[in-house]
Formats: C-alpha cells, structure tokens, sequence
C-alpha cells in the first residue's frame, strides 16, 4: 500500500525527470557552469564508475535516505551522458527510455505475450535467444552457432564479476556443481596445489595457482546465491573497524602500531571481535 501511495502522489506533479533534462541542460548551456561545460564522455568515465560503487555502498548500509540519494547522483551521470549525446544529435534521454521500455518488454514475452516460460531458467535461455536476435547474430545456444554463451560477459569487468558471470552462465546450461561439498573439494585441492607451487618457488605456476583458488571461491560464493562482490566488501569493512580499533587502543596507551608485539595485537583484534562484531 506504501509503494501505491508513493505512485499515485506524484501523478499530478511534474515529471521530476524532465525536471532533471532541463537543469543537466542549463549547466551545459552558453551561460550556465564553466565545469559541466568542460566535462566530456571520457571526463565522466571515472565519476560514473565512482557514483556506482557509491551506490553499492548505499545497498550495504540498508539506509534508505542515503540510498535515495546516491541512486540520484547515478541518476545525474545517466541524464548527463544523454545530454552530451544530445549536444551531438545522436540521442536524448526520451530515446534512451523508449529504447529500454520496448526491450524490456521484448524481453518477456511471458508477461507481455503468449510465451510459456515457467522457471528463472527458462527465462533466461529466452532472454538470451532474444538479445541475440536483436543484435542480428545467431544465438549461442543453436547447435550450428560459432557464437559462445559466454561471449555476452564484458570484458572489463571487475575479475572478481567476470568470474561470477561466466560461471553463472554455465550454470545455466547445467555446468555446475550438484553439491557445496564438491566446491569446498575443489577449494581445498586448489590449495593444495598452491602450496605444491609455493614449496617449488614457482612464481609463474603460484600466481595461476592463486587465481585458480580465488576462482573457485566465487563459486562458492555463487553457488549459494551470495553475491561475492558484496561478501568481500563486507568483510573489508570488517577488517577496517577491527584494525582501527587496535590502533585505537594502542593510541590510548601512548604507543605505536610499530610498538606492539603480534601478540598483543593479536589480543587486541579477539577485543575487537568481542566488542564490534
């Protein structure tokens, strides 16, 4: 009921979008912000990967004012870009929603048409066939395609992402494991062969070695539908309180991180665990 009062109170108010068009506008025009005026696509490139990751931030914090907030800031790079792409007579912002709205709802032909598409699975054999369709190529999953399922994961990409969607992917078309307990298997032979590498002072086979343990605990990660991206951030910022909280409290003393010994501060983080979760 919440969520259709929110709707239902701004059907009689401007469209805070357009709102947003016309001030993206304002700041690049003839008289508006030297800065915004400067800004180009590759200016932005950095500030949306930020505005992004702020975002993420917002979803971990579960606070929901400064999720608003840092949702409008991505919201901002989005109008902004379209703005350029404007300035160029490529497209605006209207183009981009209609595009988005007549692919969304091509992509399910389930809701919007007659397809019977039962499971998530299903949903997302379709999804793909679709897309590739769209873009005139052949769909990967035709037995006489060159194409490869995976070719749809971008390239640049986080390592940590790429390697949780090529997995998931596969997953899609039963290359899987069928139980956590052959993951962990996996996890404790790819450390077993770590340390095989590191007992022979290989530094090319280590550094693969190392990437093949961290690959396999995505999939852990993936397999029991924990986003590793968010799992890893989580357990930084844990890190971080529990640190500082030992340089806290040797600082209450008088002392230095160099002061103290591994045992105390040792000591110290069982405190923080005790203490800060």
């Amino acid at each position: 009921m919440k969520h259709r009062a929110l709707s239902e109170g701004r059907l009689n108010k401007q469209a805070d979008i357009q709102k947003l068009v016309e001030l993206v506008a304002r700041l690049r025009g003839v008289e508006g912000c030297p800065w915004d005026r400067e800004q180009t696509r590759e200016s932005l490139k950095p500030m949306l990967i930020e505005e992004a990751f702020e975002v993420l931030d917002a979803l971990d914090s579960e606070d929901p004012s400064e999720l608003r907030e840092e949702l409008g800031d991505l919201l901002f790079q989005v109008v902004f870009h379209a703005q350029i792409a404007g300035e160029k007579g490529e497209f605006d912002l209207a183009d981009v929603i209609d595009r988005l709205h007549e692919k969304m709802v091509r992509r399910h032909p389930h809701v919007f048409g007659g397809a019977d598409l039962r499971t998530s699975q299903d949903v997302l054999r379709s999804w793909e066939d679709i897309k590739a369709a769209e873009k005139g190529i052949e769909s990967s999953s035709k037995p006489d395609s060159e194409r490869s399922l995976l070719d749809g994961v971008p390239s640049r990409l986080p390592a940590l992402h790429e390697a949780y969607q090529l997995t998931a992917k596969a997953s899609r078309v039963g290359f899987d494991w069928s139980h956590l307990d052959q993951i962990t298997h996996k996890l404790d032979e790819e450390v077993r062969e770590l340390l095989e590498a590191h007992a022979r002072q290989d530094g090319r086979q280590l550094a693969d070695e190392v990437g093949d343990l961290l690959f396999v605990a995505v999939n852990v990660a993936r397999f029991l539908g924990i986003d590793p991206e968010t799992a890893l951030r989580r357990c930084n910022r844990k890190f971080s309180r529990r640190f500082r909280y030992i340089e806290s409290r040797l600082k209450q003393s008088g002392r230095a991180l160099t002061d103290a010994t591994l045992a105390e501060m040792d000591a110290l983080w069982e405190e923080a665990k005790a203490e800060l979760g």
